[in-house]
């Protein structure tokens, strides 16, 4: 199956989502806490909004997930989790490390997706079966085939502690080439796009993964959450090369003795 109406029209809508952010970002973007303890600002409600009204415009029969609260049910079986500016605390700083998280789930799967920087103007795309892209030019995961060549990315630091095996990441992470924490989503695009290779997310929700799922897949990547599952709702995330797959699961799915 092609989806190339939803490629185009997914794309063009996360752009224009995107220019919202950033027209709204040079004026005062009223910032609040959520229940969660995590900010919420008037640009992550309007850029959800605005892309709520053209997905349902373009997609009439689709349902929808939205991090701000947008929900519609599906009459066919798919639906369009949205993250409006995926790295709020990123976008309220000022530094470019967040983005507009568009996937198109069906039939509990994903399918499509897109991760557009408006910062940098970078767009990051994905349909299954047709490959991943960034601004139009095919990307692969990387070759690396051992821990010790590997860059690994992790976020989420503050939330480790949660996790049975926190007190041993320090020695383990010792083992990689290198370690980055840029930012959620950016880290995700950089493994698949063969930059780095291997994420680590210790807290999500899916509308934070959905559309990183596809990409990474479609980039060569493997994914999956701390249980080993291949799914988006486990509350965390492992995006890598095949190679480190097995050494990730079985640290990450620790458990005390």
């Amino acid at each position: 199956m092609s989806y190339r109406n939803e490629l185009e029209t997914g794309a063009a809508i996360a752009r224009k989502a995107g220019d919202l952010a950033l027209k709204i970002r040079r004026g005062d973007i009223g910032i609040e806490i959520k229940h969660d303890e995590s900010p919420v600002t008037i640009a992550d409600r309007a850029c959800e909004k605005l892309i709520a009204e053209e997905l349902l415009r373009a997609f009439p029969e689709d349902g929808l997930l939205g991090e701000e609260g947008a929900t519609r049910e599906s009459s066919n079986g798919r639906r369009w989790i949205v993250d409006p500016i995926d790295g709020t605390r990123d976008f309220i700083r000022g530094t470019r490390a967040w983005s507009v998280l568009i996937g198109l789930e069906e039939q509990g799967k994903m399918v499509a997706g897109f991760a557009f920087f408006p910062a940098t103007g970078e767009m990051f795309s994905a349909a299954r079966g047709e490959g991943a892209f960034q601004d139009g030019q095919r990307i692969h995961a990387s070759g690396v085939r051992t821990k010790a060549e590997a860059l690994l990315c992790c976020n989420g630091l503050s939330y480790l502690h949660r996790y049975p095996f926190a007190g041993e990441v320090i020695e383990w992470i010792s083992g990689f080439w290198t370690v980055r924490s840029m930012g959620g989503c950016l880290d995700a695009v950089t493994v698949a796009s063969g930059r780095a290779d291997a994420w680590i997310e210790v807290q999500a929700q899916p509308w934070d993964l959905a559309p990183l799922k596809i990409i990474a897949e479609e980039a060569g990547c493997v994914t999956f959450d701390f249980e080993g599952n291949d799914t988006i709702y486990g509350g965390n995330y492992v995006i890598c090369v095949p190679a480190l797959a097995d050494e990730i699961r079985r640290f990450v799915g620790r458990r005390t003795e």
